[in-house]
């Protein structure tokens, strides 16, 4: 049987991504791009919180020290409870067609960030690196949409998505050194399924994948074969979360964007914060460590 999926916040976001789950207070954070915000949300009591930003804001992670990272257009800020936001990094000043887009923590506690090209251009973007304390580096070059990223149980795999090339990917992973190598398809999507999106990882190994116009979720067993697919009543999902007290409920942020008004009267869903319980627990998320 199809497990039941329920709407836990409204189709409010033009391009909802980004989702974390963090444990400490129980929260559900994400973003809406184009708007420039950022929601929390904690189940238990219903609290919402939303912090506005004055351009594109494409992810949201906790800090371990407190407060928040944010990727603002070509920055990455950290947003304190008081205070103007402080910057931490910048890249791609020189390609103005580009912005930050997803980014996740690994399990050491270093960032990695994504670019993408708002016009498409391919090879112009890239993956990024950010050690505390050290200048962000470049980890992989010639990307176009870099979207997913996850870890796997043990940490010693990187799965990542460049959107265009219909993949999800996945890289051997140094926890020690942050290198990453061995680039290799773990996952190969036709494109009238839909575009590969974000990614989360179960605790056993399972790599989940949010399908841009293909309306679902699928999960990848970890040697890479197709394992469940879950319909969504939104065309364009974006990203998949593991959260709850138990990480396993499964969150999926959605989009308005790229629907026509018709489309949009036929999914009153899209937009919204989906949710789920698939028979599956997630991994705990990684803060930044700076």
């Amino acid at each position: 049987m199809a497990p039941a999926i329920r709407a836990v916040l409204p189709p409010r976001d033009e391009l909802g991504e980004g989702p974390h789950w963090d444990e400490v207070r129980q929260e559900l954070l994400h973003v809406d791009i184009p708007r420039g915000l950022v929601h929390g949300w904690q189940p238990a009591s219903g609290s919402e919180r939303t912090l506005r930003f004055p351009t594109d804001t494409s992810a949201v992670i906790p800090r371990a020290r407190g407060g928040l990272i944010v990727a603002v257009g070509h920055a990455l800020l950290l947003a304190d409870a008081d205070g103007e936001p402080r910057e931490l990094a910048r890249v791609e000043q020189d390609r103005p067609e580009n912005r930050l887009n997803d980014c996740r923590c690994d399990p050491q506690g270093r960032l990695w960030a994504g670019t993408l090209s708002r016009s498409g251009v391919t090879g112009t973007a890239a993956l990024y690196r950010l050690v505390p304390g050290q200048p962000i580096e470049q980890a992989i070059a010639g990307t176009t949409t870099s979207n997913g990223l996850g870890w796997s149980p043990a940490g010693e795999l990187m799965y990542f998505v460049d959107t265009p090339t219909q993949r999800v990917d996945v890289l051997d992973f140094d926890g020690a050194t942050g290198e990453v190598s061995e680039r290799r398809p773990f996952a190969t999507i036709d494109p009238a399924d839909g575009k590969p999106d974000g990614v989360t990882v179960d605790s056993e190994g399972g790599v989940w994948v949010a399908l841009w116009g293909g309306g679902a979720v699928r999960r990848y067993a970890s040697d890479g074969t197709l394992d469940a697919v879950v319909a969504l009543p939104a065309t364009n999902a974006t990203c998949p979360v593991f959260g709850g007290a138990d990480l396993r409920t499964l969150y999926v942020t959605t989009a308005r964007q790229g629907r026509s008004r018709e489309q949009l009267a036929a999914e009153p869903l899209a937009g919204a914060v989906l949710a789920l319980e698939p028979g599956a627990q997630g991994l705990p998320g990684h803060r930044f460590a700076g």
